[in-house]
């Protein structure tokens, strides 16, 4: 989020810092995750996440193709392994049209075969427009864009207060050199996993505000090389509750991994949880009935901005100038999980027009 956004207000706007606590960008959950560009099925007509996702989607693979950045427009089969699912993947499409996509199809048994011959499934719902990215790539071009643009980034600085001062704030940012006072007339918080803790800072009170994140751990596995090309599309069982469930990947490279799942933690560490080769082996050998427990190895974690804790319901993106609670000038960016990779450049327009209506 903050290299998109960098990236667009830079080229409209002079004077532009990013603080960032790591020493360098992509440090969290933007480079640990599953590198998909989705189409905008899962998620309630008319919420942010919606139509951002969408718009970000056409978005993105313009800036992809213009570009040059890696991707690839794959599709994904969404797979039903028996009638309850099956019923399941009409109301996703439904769903997704209300959302504006309307290239999906039911495919049955027999389709799905065709399509993907190693793949199991009662049937399916395809997705054409799904696809992948190099994300570290992306963020590469993002960086570089917002650089050109004259934007100055600060590597290993972490914001640690935040005041008004006249018209504007003063952030107080601690680095190796000790802590340092930086003003600005708009301050975006674009945080990740530490955004509801910078609202916190700025004076928010983050619980009643609805701004607690709560962190979701997701693992990844990877599959043995032997079965690369066995699988030419992105395949994904139904989504459950809190997450998409675990579904088969594919890399720009060509890699197949498993994952994520979806647990929620109170600390951030990226070890991979043991004995998840089984757990990923179970659920994926439903739809990949080729697979073996020796082909699956631990590989990877990320952690979750989420709003919504443990069997709670469905939470937006919160985009938000928090003018009405007496901080003009600050936007805050909280709980932006999937599909925040997707919608990342319909984001960063959204947040360049707030900042312009700022300054207007």
């Amino acid at each position: 989020m903050g290299l998109a956004i960098a990236a667009e207000i830079s080229a409209r706007f002079k004077d532009v810092w990013v603080i960032e606590r790591n020493a360098t960008f992509g440090a969290e959950t933007s480079s640990r995750n599953s590198e998909v560009v989705h189409a905008g099925i899962y998620y309630p007509q008319g919420s942010l996440k919606a139509r951002l996702c969408v718009e970000g989607r056409t978005l993105l693979y313009e800036l992809c193709a213009k570009h040059g950045i890696p991707h690839r427009r794959i599709g994904k089969i969404i797979v039903a392994s028996d009638d309850r699912e099956t019923a399941h993947l009409e109301a996703l499409k439904q769903r997704a049209e209300n959302n504006g996509v309307g290239d999906l199809s039911i495919l049955s048994e027999a389709e799905v075969k065709r399509l993907e011959p190693n793949v199991h499934a009662r049937a399916g719902l395809l997705s054409p427009s799904t696809g992948i990215i190099s994300v570290h790539k992306l963020m590469e071009f993002l960086y570089q864009k917002a650089r050109a643009n004259g934007a100055d980034f600060l590597f290993g600085a972490e914001v640690i207060g935040i005041e008004r001062s006249g018209s504007g704030y003063a952030l107080q940012i601690r680095d190796s050199e000790g802590i340092s006072e930086l003003a600005a007339q708009i301050a975006i918080n674009a945080a990740g996993l530490g955004s509801d803790r910078i609202a916190g800072l700025a004076g928010i009170a983050i619980d009643e505000a609805g701004y607690r994140l709560h962190y979701c751990k997701g693992n990844y596995a990877s599959i043995s090389p032997r079965w690369h090309g066995k699988v030419s599309r992105l395949i994904y069982p139904p989504p459950e509750k809190t997450a998409l469930g675990v579904h088969l990947t594919l890399g720009i490279d060509g890699r197949m991994r498993l994952g994520p799942n979806a647990r929620y933690t109170e600390v951030v560490d990226y070890r991979v949880d043991k004995g998840i080769e089984r757990e990923f082996f179970t659920t994926a050998r439903q739809f990949l009935p080729f697979l073996e427990l020796k082909d699956v190895q631990p590989d990877f974690a990320g952690i979750r901005p989420k709003l919504q804790g443990p069997d709670e319901a469905f939470r937006d993106f919160v985009i938000a100038h928090e003018v009405d609670r007496g901080l003009e000038g600050l936007i805050n960016l909280i709980g932006i999980e999937s599909p925040g990779l997707t919608a990342s450049p319909a984001i960063a327009r959204m947040v360049s027009e707030m900042a312009k209506e700022i300054l207007s």
